[in-house]
């Protein structure tokens, strides 16, 4: 889904996956802004030196976050889609079931690409088509899944889904009700089987 070039990429050495490691808690903790290189070097047990040797620059330290935390979550939810029944609303549905797990293990703040878009909004950083392309990605399955159920409502259903994921996302870092994601799930229950209904 996307054939959009990815960024570029550094080869990792065990130091600079130090580097990473320490790098994605920080930046995911205390914001990306909030983080200097001085501390990634210092909670990875490297040197300031060996960082930008590595690295070049914190753009691409941030670039490896963003770009390493995608690729473990489409991996992550590719697993929980392969796992679901083929009906198409139980797809939609593993979606969230993958996500509300993901969350809970991984996202205790919220999605990493909504608070990464909070600080990073210049399309011209190199971190930017990582985050936005995330979400394009998100939006173009939840599109073609829900070709399969309102094959003449596609986008418009699509975008719904998105919408109802994307919201409960936020909702779940924002800690303001308990299980939003799980909330969500039962209204695109709903909506589902609407929608499935009106195609018939």
């Amino acid at each position: 889904m996307g054939t959009t070039e990815g960024p570029r990429r550094i080869t990792m050495t065990p130091a600079a996956r130090r580097a990473l490691e320490a790098a994605a808690r920080l930046f995911y903790e205390r914001g990306i802004h909030a983080v200097g290189v001085d501390l990634i070097a210092a909670e990875a047990g490297v040197t300031k030196k060996t960082l930008y040797d590595r690295f070049g620059s914190k753009e691409q330290i941030v670039v490896e976050y963003l770009a390493d935390r995608d690729e473990r979550w489409r991996a992550f939810l590719a697993e929980h889609l392969d796992a679901a029944q083929p009906a198409p609303e139980a797809r939609v549905l593993a979606v969230f079931d993958a996500s509300r797990a993901w969350s809970v293990k991984n996202s205790s703040k919220g999605c990493s690409m909504v608070n990464a878009h909070a600080e990073i909004s210049d399309p011209s950083h190199p971190a930017h088509p990582i985050i936005t392309g995330q979400k394009e990605w998100m939006l173009a399955l939840f599109t073609d899944l829900a070709g399969d159920i309102a094959p003449g409502g596609a986008a418009q259903l699509g975008r719904t889904l998105m919408l109802l994921h994307e919201g409960a996302l936020v909702a779940h870092g924002l800690h303001i009700f308990p299980d939003p994601i799980g909330h969500a799930r039962e209204q695109v229950r709903t909506l589902l089987a609407l929608a499935g209904g009106a195609a018939a």
